[in-house]
């Protein structure tokens, strides 16, 4: 992609409403444009983070045997009104009469929907178990939207709902859910802790949050500093086995971590005083174990070994796709912009040319733009007629992690500099050698 034909709005100006930095930087980089209160559309540079977050959370949700499919975003009340929820979930959800008058919602979640295809397509225990899942908007009506995608009523979120015979099995599910989750973070570069949390109108008696440490997180947290410095890293994980997916959760959920709502003054000062950490967090995902809170009441049953007819166990799972870009921002920045992680980042290195008309360096910048691109790699090439204060300006604001900076005397000598976003160290090397190190770099990060 070359910059001149790039729709990207950059903005030199911080927002007036903006109020954390994500959502400056955002706004900023020319990621969002709001529509309304807490809606966004997703401009093409902010649309590209969407989508790299979203292949990473379905690639892992695929790799623990959970399986896509895609529900609407308008859902008929009356199944709301078979689980009992519609009149308890409150103003957050958005009702609506279509012109039959029939009651409809947005949904804000997928509990009722997914209850009633398995009923209609599942009988018997030998289809169990099963884990559905989807990367869909929703929609609350949150009273006072703020903070950019933080804090939105409209968000795109993948939900998924598990379905098991017994509790030991949905229990088992809860757990490979956890595994896929902290996998799928740890792709994105970042630290989310499971958190011991309140169920709120989700209900269950089991539940965590994932939360990434902030200093604008809208949780206070109470942690054993022991818990960050855990990683999954490369290690292979049969999630079938499920005393080794169990052992992986006990390894990361029993050093002490909670939130305001679930924390215990007495366990926590039983921590050693150096480990002991208050902070705040923001929530990217959370999940539940519920039982049979849906299945019973809407007749989500299957036929049993012996002939009898059960209600089958159920949990439900979610991670806030387009919260996360607002959270890997508030986790990767500095004060001239973001810092995307490999990851996660819309273009995986820049290309500035710092004298854009002389023969030598356009050369230079298309030749190695090709290579780039013939190794698998998505560069941004900024041949703007720009000077190269304001080039590098951008590319600082946009966060690339890697930007190659070419130039006619760098190009005499066959050199050209590489420059790390989040060091800020440069070195001199051939073309070559750059193409080379950004093959080397992204083959870690697939």
């Amino acid at each position: 992609m070359r910059l001149s034909r790039y729709f990207l709005p950059v903005l030199k100006e911080n927002p007036a409403e903006a109020q954390i930095v994500s959502h400056r930087y955002m706004l900023r980089a020319g990621m969002i444009k709001q529509q309304a209160a807490g809606i966004y559309s997703w401009l093409p540079m902010g649309f590209k983070v969407l989508r790299r977050i979203e292949q990473i959370v379905h690639e892992e949700q695929q790799r623990a045997g959970h399986i896509p499919l895609l529900m609407p975003t308008l859902q008929p009340a009356d199944l709301w009104r078979e689980s009992g929820r519609y009149d308890d979930y409150g103003q957050e959800m958005l009702r609506i009469r279509d012109r039959h008058e029939r009651d409809m919602l947005y949904g804000p979640t997928n509990e009722e929907m997914i209850t009633d295809i398995f009923r209609s397509h599942v009988n018997s225990y030998k289809d169990l178990p099963l884990t559905l899942y989807h990367i869909q908007w929703k929609f609350r009506d949150e009273v006072r939207p703020r903070f950019g995608v933080m804090r939105g009523r409209e968000f795109l979120m993948k939900d998924g709902y598990n379905f098991d015979l017994t509790r030991e099995d949905a229990l088992h599910a809860y757990n490979r859910h956890m595994v896929s989750y902290l996998r799928t973070y740890e792709r994105m570069g970042l630290t989310a802790i499971p958190m011991r949390a309140d169920s709120g109108p989700i209900g269950g008696d089991d539940t965590h949050e994932f939360l990434v440490l902030a200093s604008t997180g809208e949780s206070e947290v109470f942690y054993d500093s022991a818990v960050t410095e855990l990683k999954l890293g490369d290690r292979a994980v049969d999630y079938d086995n499920r005393e080794e997916v169990a052992a992986i959760c006990a390894e990361f959920t029993t050093p002490y971590a909670r939130t305001d709502e679930t924390h215990d003054a007495a366990v926590f000062d039983a921590i050693p005083e150096g480990r002991r950490k208050v902070g705040r967090g923001i929530e990217v995902g959370q999940i539940f174990f519920f039982g049979t809170k849906y299945s019973e009441p809407m007749g989500a049953t299957v036929v049993t070994a012996d002939g009898s007819r059960v209600p089958v166990q159920m949990g439900s799972h979610g991670i806030g796709v387009s919260r996360l870009v607002g959270a890997l921002i508030e986790a990767n920045h500095d004060d001239k912009g973001i810092i995307w992680p490999e990851g996660v980042t819309p273009f995986s290195v820049g290309i500035v040319n710092l004298k854009q008309g002389d023969g030598s360096t356009d050369s230079a910048c298309e030749s190695i733009y090709a290579a780039l691109k013939a190794k698998g790699l998505d560069p941004l090439y900024d041949d703007r007629d720009e000077r190269a204060g304001a080039k590098f300006a951008t590319a600082d604001l946009i966060g690339l992690p890697w930007r190659i900076t070419v130039g006619p005397r760098g190009i005499a000598a066959n050199k050209v500099e590489l420059t790390s976003r989040r060091t800020g160290e440069s070195e001199e090397m051939s073309p070559e050698a750059a193409i080379d190190r950004m093959a080397k770099i992204y083959a870690e990060h697939p």
